[in-house]
């Protein structure tokens, strides 16, 4: 094999000593009726815009070179990437469509055909191609390295916010790269003299701390003697140190928190093989070990238990363990009320489509449980009054467990009468009493993060926190931590601020900045809050993150997932697609289509019974705007977007066809087969109004697959073979229905991954890709 690249330095470099030491050559060129220059424009080439350039020179014979012609007679414009396989598809004698523009003097290539084919034969030697995607991967490589490097083995994001009552002490969780392998271990930091130091040693991941109510132990999770199985530890005293650990729970613990009293722990558990929601990648929190021989089949008769979640109680003083959720009760989250009851989440099957049908109930810790409250749509966030005379939860259309945006209804124990309490137009996202008399909550409105302090229960309202930083805290919506004061700690960031962990009325108590992050800000761009109207009169609100200069750019739509989720001005905007599509010269847009949290119930539920109908035009009617603002090349807009945002990406090329690529990411595109092999089915018939046994309902005539024939653009479809939420069928379905029409489509599914790409070096490829598939049908140069 030969060791130069085709068109790389090295080869034309050879190329050129073979035409200067050929006599036939320059006899060829001498006698030729004047100069000539032919030239090849190629975009989206290893370092943008390609040249090829071969000069005829009657004096000085044939010359390559990689620089811009000087004063070219022919020149062919083409994407570097097309013609890359198009000359290795023509050396293996397979038929290649050239699919090159010119400008310029055709004629030419009759005039110097003799000159031209002397030089070919000279100049001909054993070259490899390069390959496409490891230009791609260099670009992608190179920048996420650049990101991540400077901080292998600290934290480079912060989740989890805790702070105790007297705002002494703080706690996160930590996201940490070792190296870019798999997913970041997790630690728990503290914020001493602006800066995060971790609270205890020990091998594996750790999160989840709790501050006790007189702030003296933390509680908190780690995996450290099991891999993925996480179980309780105790932090004693004024300083950190040396963990202990507390008794084991059969399966994972989720969450812990402690009494009212501080004399007990509540620990939710979750069992080995329980099913995760799609915000957490979906798939199972822990594959079992294979036992049977490698030809025995997979068995699915109904009558798998081990996904139960179940709920313990810890008594510190003595190190009893007691399992308080009956048998039959799957709880998928809870809280205390008081310190003799806890309130909770709960259905009577474990399936993960069962959350979205869960009911409130109160349990005993001697296991008795009554329902408090049924909902038509979805309830979370359960907590109850210290003196437990009151249980607050959140009501919302959901789309994804854990993911909770709504309005907070508090409920009586003793009558169980409910009552919907005002937040200021605040979707709640995070609840937290902070005595029996005051309730404190954060959630989000419009694009803001907002947090305030509730009067128990006259309802007054007092808003402590108001900003357009998010604070998310690198996950999906807006958590964080209250004093007795009311002050309350969150982790701020922006598309241009690393995240900060900042306790209200105080200065920033630590960041997570580094040479990795200023790197970011200096090749990310600069984001912007765009606005525009739907054609029926609705305002919907996007973020525009956009390269320096003033357009007009080549553009993405970044569709979120759910489809009740939100973008917020956040870093990276939460996807590593964005900065980097930007650092090469794209402009971003994420919006808020209906459906959509931040805007009240009534804007989330404009989605419930139309998927792919009104919301279509809440996507077109943005870049609309965007082309006649002049920021926005029309020629050149492409889609990118995961589950609901996958769906989306999918539906929009069936029913308009100015897309010049697209990367439908884990989509739905058959809600009929979806209806018969996802986990959450019937959420899915639901919030799509649909009866996938009747002929011509939405689950067919929303479904992209159906639509193929009406579809031109470009498809990479992507997909995790471990997703249980929208299986990988639904990527190769659409894949292979856009290729029986013709349309060029590639289906790429990862092995290990499940919704989303979320590992290394997954994550890289599929990145690579991404740029690829944006450079070749796109280019921004």
């Amino acid at each position: 094999m030969s060791d130069l690249v085709f068109m790389s330095h090295e080869h034309v470099a050879r190329m050129n000593e073979l035409l200067a030491a050929s006599d036939e050559v320059l006899a060829a060129c001498a006698a030729l009726d004047r100069d000539y220059e032919i030239a090849y424009e190629l975009s989206g080439g290893p370092d943008g815009t390609a040249h090829w350039v071969l000069r005829f020179d009657r004096r000085s014979g044939a010359r390559f070179s990689l620089e811009p012609p000087r004063d070219a007679d022919l020149t062919y414009f083409g994407d570097w990437t097309e013609v890359i396989r198009g000359s290795r598809a023509a050396r293996s004698g397979e038929p290649v469509e050239a699919n090159l523009t010119t400008a310029g003097d055709v004629s030419v290539t009759e005039r110097v055909a003799d000159a031209y084919a002397t030089a070919q034969r000279v100049a001909t030697i054993p070259t490899e191609f390069p390959d496409v995607l490891t230009v791609a991967q260099r670009k992608v490589t190179e920048h996420l390295r650049a990101v991540h490097e400077p901080a292998f083995g600290l934290p480079h994001s912060m989740r989890e916010p805790q702070v105790t009552r007297d705002g002494s002490r703080t706690a996160v969780t930590g996201a940490v790269f070792d190296e870019l392998v798999g997913l970041p271990r997790t630690a728990v930091y503290t914020a001493e003299d602006g800066e995060l130091r971790p609270v205890t040693s020990g091998k594996g991941s750790s999160r989840g701390a709790r501050f006790s109510p007189d702030g003296r132990t933390l509680a908190f999770l780690s995996d450290r003697r099991q891999a993925g199985v996480f179980q309780l530890h105790l932090l004693d005293g004024d300083h950190f140190g040396e963990a202990r650990p507390a008794p084991e729970v059969p399966g994972t613990v989720e969450y812990v928190h402690w009494s009212p009293d501080g004399d007990k722990l509540l620990l939710g558990v979750a069992g080995l093989g329980a099913e995760l929601s799609g915000g957490q990648g979906s798939g199972r929190n822990s594959q079992q070990a294979r036992e049977r021989p490698s030809w025995f089949p997979e068995v699915d008769d109904g009558t798998d238990d081990a996904g139960w979640r179940s709920l313990w109680v810890l008594t510190v003083s003595t190190g009893e363990l007691t399992q308080v959720s009956p048998a039959g009760l799957n709880c998928w989250e809870a809280g205390w009320c008081g310190a003799d009851r806890v309130v909770a989440i709960a259905s009577v099957a474990p399936g993960e489509d069962d959350w979205y049908t869960a009911h409130l109930s109160l349990i005993d810790l001697d296991g008795h449980a009554r329902q408090l409250l049924g909902s038509d749509v979805q309830l979370g966030l359960p907590t109850g009054s210290p003196d437990g005379k009151w249980v607050t939860v959140v009501e919302a259309v959901c789309s994804d467990r854990w993911l909770v945006a709504g309005d907070v209804l508090l409920v009586e124990t003793a009558t169980g009468a409910v009552r919907r309490l005002d937040t200021r137009g605040a979707d709640v996202t995070h609840l937290q009493w902070i005595d029996a008399e005051r309730l404190g909550y954060v959630g989000l409105r419009r694009l803001d993060s907002v947090a305030g302090v509730i009067g128990i229960p006259g309802g007054a309202v007092e808003e402590v926190l108001s900003t357009d930083f998010s604070c998310s805290a690198g996950g999906f919506l807006p958590q964080g931590s209250f004093t007795a004061d009311g002050r309350v700690l969150t982790v701020r960031d922006s598309y241009e601020q690393a995240p900060l962990l900042v306790l209200s009325g105080s200065a920033p108590l630590a960041s997570v900045a580094h040479p990795g992050t200023e790197f970011v800000r200096t090749v990310a761009g600069k984001a912007e809050v765009v606005t525009w109207t739907a054609p029926d009169g609705l305002e919907i609100d996007g973020i525009l993150c956009r390269p320096a200069g003033n357009g007009p750019f080549p553009l993405v739509v970044s569709i979120h997932g759910g489809p009740v989720w939100a973008y917020q001005n956040s870093w990276s905007m939460r996807y590593p697609w964005v900065p980097l599509l930007v650092e090469q010269g794209y402009a971003v847009l994420s919006p808020n289509p209906r459906g959509s949290c931040g805007r009240g119930q009534e804007f989330a539920g404009r989605v419930v019974g139309d998927m792919g109908g009104a919301d279509t035009h809440d996507f077109l009617s943005g870049i609309d705007a965007l082309v006649e603002r002049g920021l926005v090349d029309g020629s050149k807009v492409g889609l990118i977007g995961g589950s609901y945002g996958g769906f989306m990406s999918s539906w929009l090329v069936t029913q308009d066809t100015r897309f010049a690529a697209a990367v439908p990411v884990s989509p739905v595109t058959n809600w009929y087969s979806q209806s018969f092999t996802s986990n959450i089915a019937a959420w899915g018939n639901r919030i799509l109004g649909a009866d996938p046994e009747l002929p011509g309902t939405l689950a067919h005539t929303r479904s992209p697959v159906l639509h193929a024939s009406k579809a031109r653009t470009p498809c990479l479809n992507v997909a995790g073979a471990l997703d249980n939420c929208t299986p990988p069928g639904q990527a190769r379905e659409f894949h292979q229905a856009l290729r029986a029409h013709g349309v060029p489509s590639a289906l790429v599914i990862y092995p290990e991954e499940g919704h989303g790409v979320r590992a290394f070096p997954a994550q890289i490829d599929f990145l690579a890709r991404v740029l690829q598939w944006f450079e070749r049908y796109m280019p921004a140069s």
